[in-house]
């Protein structure tokens, strides 16, 4: 079952809290869901996971917590007794790159946007939550970064990873399994709920918007896309996600051109018609409204 509310509030504290906050993840089951032939996801805590397995190995994109590192490999052993070879961290929030300092050790490759390692080398500032995250270790950022993307021809398949700017953060990736038809879409798709935009390292509810755009460029009807939270989706349910997003922003950017404060904005209810099928994850309405509206002409 996709985490909401509570639950989905918790694993977002976790991503910006202290390492020693993240402990708490004992009663945490790893499940996995076959997505198509050699590629599943797996749901935990934080992020959902994307596994490709084949004959030249596995590759894996974000893993979670570094508590759940161990059940982590022992469900991916399950799908094949081959290494970790690759990690894509698909931006560098802790509940999508906890785990890259234990799989490192492993002699796992850890890849990502060069932005990620960027965030990752120095402490962070969270507005939303309040909270500082400090540098990770050394042992846990990307080894090989990118700037606009980079491909894989792996277990058959042909993976594109590709950068989408300023969406829910500054260093964003999709990453597409051609032949499979799979989508990892990160947080820039959150799957039935309003997403959060980490306006204070480069979010912003355009560049939400612009990734979508190019998820749906990519996807047919067949493809199925897996989000950073919430359920598998397909092209349907980005159909949907993109144009909730583009409403909201049709009615913010008329509030800014109003001169409303974000205060005002908040307290507006402007999205009263859309919170009722969006408004159920771990945001309330007016969080997500403010978050939304402050990330308003970033770049």
């Amino acid at each position: 079952m996709p985490r909401s509310g509570p639950a989905l509030l918790l694993a977002y504290l976790l991503a910006f809290a202290s390492p020693l906050a993240a402990q708490n993840l004992d009663s945490v089951q790893i499940t996995r869901q076959r997505v198509a032939d050699g590629v599943y996801m797996l749901l935990g805590a934080g992020g959902n996971i994307g596994v490709s397995v084949g004959a030249d190995g596995v590759f894996v994109i974000d893993d979670q917590y570094a508590p759940l590192s161990e059940k982590i490999k022992a469900t991916v052993r399950t799908l094949s007794t081959l290494p970790i070879r690759f990690v894509i961290n698909t931006h560098w929030h802790g509940d999508h790159t906890g785990g890259n300092e234990n799989l490192a050790h492993d002699g796992t490759l850890i890849i990502a946007h060069e932005n990620v390692r960027k965030r990752m080398s120095v402490e962070q500032f969270n507005a939303v939550f309040n909270t500082r995250t400090p540098p990770k270790p050394v042992a846990a950022l990307p080894v090989v970064t990118f700037t606009d993307g980079v491909t894989f021809y792996l277990n058959s398949d042909t993976i594109q990873v590709l950068h989408v700017k300023a969406a829910h953060t500054d260093g964003d990736a999709i990453i597409y399994f051609r032949k499979a038809n799979v989508i990892h879409a990160g947080d820039t798709f959150f799957n039935g709920f309003y997403p959060f935009i980490d306006a204070s390292t480069g979010g912003s509810l355009d560049g939400m918007i612009a990734a979508a755009d190019q998820i749906l460029s990519l996807a047919n009807d067949q493809t199925r896309i897996i989000p950073g939270h919430g359920p598998l989706g397909g092209r349907t349910e980005v159909k949907a996600f993109r144009d909730m997003l583009a409403t909201v922003r049709v009615r913010l950017a008329r509030a800014k051109i109003q001169g409303m404060t974000a205060e005002q904005v908040m307290n507006a209810n402007l999205l009263a018609d859309l919170d009722s099928t969006w408004g159920k994850g771990f945001l309330t309405p007016a969080q997500f409204v403010a978050i939304a509206y402050g990330s308003l002409g970033k770049p």
